[in-house]
């Protein structure tokens, strides 16, 4: 006798009920027993009987929300059936999503041809029904390694289905902390707009995840119809609203690339299938930035090999090209600006096998959130490397809870003094050179370009005055303010404060700030007048007409410049800065022995 069974929904919450609807093949009655398992505690919760083609679960309301899995069986069948168990309310910060869309995508229950995933074959499917057997995960369970890691490893996760996000703005705000996992190919309109909205507004993404968001599929017959044509032409929402032409989301009409979202895509990826994917336990990622803070407690250096099987059979990147050794993202793919390359993995020699390309580990800001991406498919699986293990802490710990804030993005070398000139971030040396670097998340080189002698503080007018065009003013530490010329000699404009520890240009006047006073002065004036108190002041820089100083108590401080007594608004902590600058909504900073960081100008 064959047995088959298929839930009414993909989730439910706890408290709530769930019905299965089954069928068999033998002309006897339709009963036997059930049992369900929580796959994450691997504890079976549930003994019992079902009698007729229907049963129904209550969920208990003190079940764990996780991925659980019901065995049917019947004489001499059995099947099984996956859903997910979802939070009454938020118990934890961290979201899971369970790529059920995609595990249907694949299902090959039914008549011939029924899976959406077949593309060579000209019977597939555009529509599939999730009310059919199947549908459960592939049978190299991408998703299984990390969701039975994150409990003993101390994390205590809510979950959902990827159809919960379909419409998931108001279950996505109990939130910090969404995760995706393993296989999460095929997204629905609402999952992108409710997921992107999530983290613009200050949620964060972990994507351990390959090929992810790679086909565009749309919902149908309340919920339970997945369409996706997979082709323009065929898809009749291509006249009606192109937008939701189910084809890649980076193909045309949507044209909208996924690495919008996670910053990455698989068309730059390498995939190998087939009998050739044990290549994928031959490849290893190579740490290209490792000062940053997904690899904290690691132990590893620029170009150090770590998570070898990690890289499974389809991986993600973004297109980039090579500046004095360091990878950086081109935006040609529409990766945003802000992605920073952490790691790589060079599989172009996979052409052989299947599809060459790379794997880009990488990190972005999106709105007020962040996005972190593995890139891989099989990251889960691969939570034994010791490195592996501590990158996935660390992403999972800075993501899901306050932090400080900063984020590193390069060296920093022995600095007195930072400011922001266009797109190039200057520092002054304490050498006595001026070096520059693109002001940018990635962690670049510094290149020498000229010379600062003596100077100790930086800054940037955000227009010309009468006599200069915009240019770096400094503060020397023989007490001079000085403007560098174009042919990159320094003229004195005057004397400055005594013991002038930071400098500031905001609406054509200069500001500088010593350990007890704040001074200011025209741009074009010779003499400075006592602004305020400047209590501890040992940084200051200026952006968007307002003043920031970093104070001897290890804070960053900021207020308007005005003359007169003014409140210094505690912002956040200096992480040890020594040396600020501001520009764009952010606050760049270099403390001694430490990277140079920056974060947002919000508290």
């Amino acid at each position: 006798m064959t047995l088959h069974a298929y839930a009414e929904s993909t989730s439910r919450a706890q408290g709530e009920r769930l019905g299965f609807n089954l069928t068999h093949t033998s002309r006897a009655p339709l009963h036997g027993s059930v049992c369900v398992e929580d796959v994450a505690s691997g504890l079976r919760v549930l003994d019992g009987t079902f009698d007729g083609p229907r049963w129904t679960l209550d969920l208990p309301g003190d079940w764990a929300s996780s991925l659980y899995r019901a065995v049917f069986t019947a004489e001499e069948g059995s099947c099984e059936v996956y859903f997910a168990v979802r939070a009454a309310r938020p118990a934890s910060p961290i979201l899971l999503s369970i790529p059920f869309p995609t595990w249907q995508a694949y299902n090959r229950a039914g008549i011939p041809g029924e899976s959406l995933y077949w593309a060579e074959e000209p019977a597939r499917a555009a529509r599939v029904s999730f009310d059919r057997p199947g549908g459960g995960p592939p049978p190299e369970r991408w998703e299984e390694g990390m969701i039975r890691w994150l409990g003993p490893a101390g994390y205590d996760v809510d979950y959902c289905s990827g159809l919960d996000l379909d419409d998931g703005g108001e279950l996505l705000s109990g939130y910090r902390l969404l995760v995706v996992n393993g296989h999460d190919e095929y997204w629905s309109a609402g999952m992108r707009d409710s997921v992107e909205e999530f983290v613009r507004r200050g949620g964060n993404l972990a994507v351990f995840s390959g090929n992810t968001c790679w086909w565009q599929f749309r919902l149908e017959d309340g919920g339970r119809t997945m369409v996706c044509y997979r082709d323009a032409v065929a898809d009749p929402m291509a006249a009606v609203e192109p937008a939701l032409t189910t084809v890649e989301w980076s193909s045309s009409p949507v044209d909208r690339p996924e690495n919008s979202m996670i910053g990455v895509s698989f068309r730059r990826g390498a995939g190998t299938w087939g009998p050739y994917m044990q290549r994928m336990h031959e490849e290893s990622y190579v740490v290209r930035f490792p000062e940053h803070w997904a690899f904290a407690g690691t132990g590893l250096g620029e170009g150090d090999k770590f998570g070898r099987g990690a890289l499974g059979y389809e991986t993600d990147a973004c297109d980039f090209t090579e500046a004095d050794g360091v990878p950086v993202a081109t935006g040609r793919d529409g990766t945003p600006p802000s992605f920073v390359i952490l790691a790589t993995a060079d599989l172009r020699h996979w052409h052989r096998y299947g599809q060459g390309g790379m794997a880009t580990m990488g990190s972005m800001r999106l709105g007020a959130g962040t996005v972190f991406t593995a890139a891989t498919v099989n990251w889960g699986n691969a939570l034994h490397d010791p490195a592996v293990e501590q990158i996935t802490r660390n992403v999972l710990n800075r993501l899901s809870r306050p932090g400080d804030g900063w984020e590193a993005i390069g060296p920093a070398g022995s600095l007195r003094a930072l400011a922001v000139l266009g797109p190039v971030l200057y520092g002054a040396a304490a050498d006595g050179s001026l070096l520059a670097r693109d002001l940018s998340g990635q962690n670049l080189r510094w290149r020498r370009a000229g010379s600062a002698p003596g100077v100790t503080a930086l800054a940037v007018p955000r227009e010309a005055t009468p006599a200069r065009p915009i240019g770096l003013y400094g503060l020397t530490e023989d007490d001079r303010l000085v403007y560098r010329e174009p042919d990159g000699s320094w003229s004195t404009l005057g004397d400055a404060p005594g013991g002038a520890t930071g400098l500031a240009l905001v609406n054509g006047e200069v500001f500088a700030a010593t350990p007890s006073a704040l001074w200011r002065r025209s741009a074009e004036g010779a003499s400075w007048e006592r602004a305020d108190d400047a209590p501890g002041v040992i940084a200051l820089t200026s952006a968007n007409g307002r003043l920031y100083a970093v104070d001897a108590a290890g804070r960053v401080r900021t207020r308007l410049p005005v003359t007169g007594p003014a409140e210094w608004a505690d912002l956040c902590d200096a992480a040890g800065a020594t040396v600020l600058t501001a520009h764009a909504g952010l606050l760049v900073a270099a403390a001694p022995d430490s990277p140079l960081s920056w974060r947002t100008c919000l508290p």
